[in-house]
C-alpha cells in the first residue's frame, strides 16, 4: 500500500535497537517502515597492507569498511546468496560513508568492519544501512577505548543517509518499495551533522528533472537525515 503523499515529505517511522544479540562489540536493528537491517561491527588489528608503513611495519592509521547482503527471504522472491554487483556496490558506499565520520589516525592500528545484514527489504535498504552502521561503528569504538585499542573517540561528525525522489511529480522521501518502483526520479543522499553532502547518488528513472526539482529534493533530504541524526544521537544516549 502506498504511504499518502504529503505537502510535507515525511520519512518512514524509524526505530533503532541497539545491542541486538550478537558476539560483536556494536551491534544495532535497525527498522524503517517494512525495511529492517542488521548492522554489526567487529574490531581487529587485520589492517589493508596500503596503511602499514613499509619501511617501520607500524601503521599509520585505522580504516572502516563495509560489507553487505540481503538474506535469501528478504524479498518476495527468494534471493541466491553470494555477492553480485550490486552488493559491491552498495558496501562500498557504506564504507564510504562510514569513513567519512571518522578520523582514522586517531585509530592506528584499528580495523573495524560493519556488516549489513538486510532481513527485510522493503526499499531503501542501502541508507538504512548507512544509519544503522553508525550506530554499530559508535558502539565499536567505545568498546575499543574501554578495552585500550585507542585512546580517544575518533568520531568527526555521525553520518546517516536517506532516500528522496520525485512520484507523480511530487517529492516523496524515504521510498518503500511501492514508491521507488513508481519514481520518475530517485536519489539516495548521504549527509553528516553539519549538514554537509558526503555522498549523492541521483538517477533520473523514467524523466529528467531540473534544477529546482533537485534542490527541492535535496532540501528534503535535509530535514530528513536531521531526524536520523537526532534518533542515532537519543540512541547511543
Amino acid at each position: 500500500m502506498l504511504r499518502r503523499m504529503s505537502d510535507t515529505p515525511q520519512p518512514r517511522p524509524l526505530t533503532i535497537e541497539r545491542g541486538y544479540p550478537t558476539h560483536a562489540p556494536g551491534s544495532v536493528l535497525i527498522t524503517c517502515g517494512q525495511t529492517r537491517v542488521l548492522c554489526t561491527a567487529s574490531v581487529s588489528t587485520d589492517l589493508p597492507p596500503f596503511l602499514i608503513d613499509p619501511a617501520t611495519g607500524v601503521p599509520g592509521s585505522g580504516w572502516v569498511t563495509a560489507e553487505y547482503a540481503m538474506l535469501p527471504g528478504a524479498t518476495p522472491d527468494r534471493k541466491r546468496r553470494g555477492p553480485d554487483s550490486r552488493a559491491t556496490e552498495i558496501k562500498r558506499l557504506i564504507g564510504r560513508s562510514l569513513r567519512a565520520a571518522v578520523d582514522a589516525a586517531k585509530m592506528p592500528g584499528v580495523c573495524i568492519t560493519c556488516d549489513c545484514d538486510v532481513l527485510k527489504a522493503d526499499g531503501g535498504t542501502r541508507t538504512a544501512s548507512i544509519t544503522g552502521a553508525f550506530v554499530a561503528l559508535a558502539d565499536a569504538l567505545r568498546w575499543a577505548q574501554h578495552q585500550e585499542l585507542i585512546d580517544a573517540d575518533p568520531i568527526r561528525s555521525p553520518v546517516a543517509a536517506i532516500s528522496v525522489g520525485l512520484v507523480e511529480d511530487r517529492v516523496v522521501l524515504d521510498l518503500d518499495y511501492a514508491h521507488d518502483s513508481r519514481a520518475q526520479v530517485d536519489l539516495n543522499v548521504v549527509m553528516n551533522a553539519a549538514g554537509e553532502f558526503v555522498e549523492v547518488q541521483g538517477t533520473g528513472e523514467t524523466t529528467t528533472f531540473t534544477r529546482a526539482q533537485l534542490q527541492a529534493m535535496l532540501d528534503a533530504a535535509a530535514v530528513g537525515i536531521a531526524r536520523l541524526i537526532d534518533a542515532q544521537n537519543k540512541a547511543l544516549g
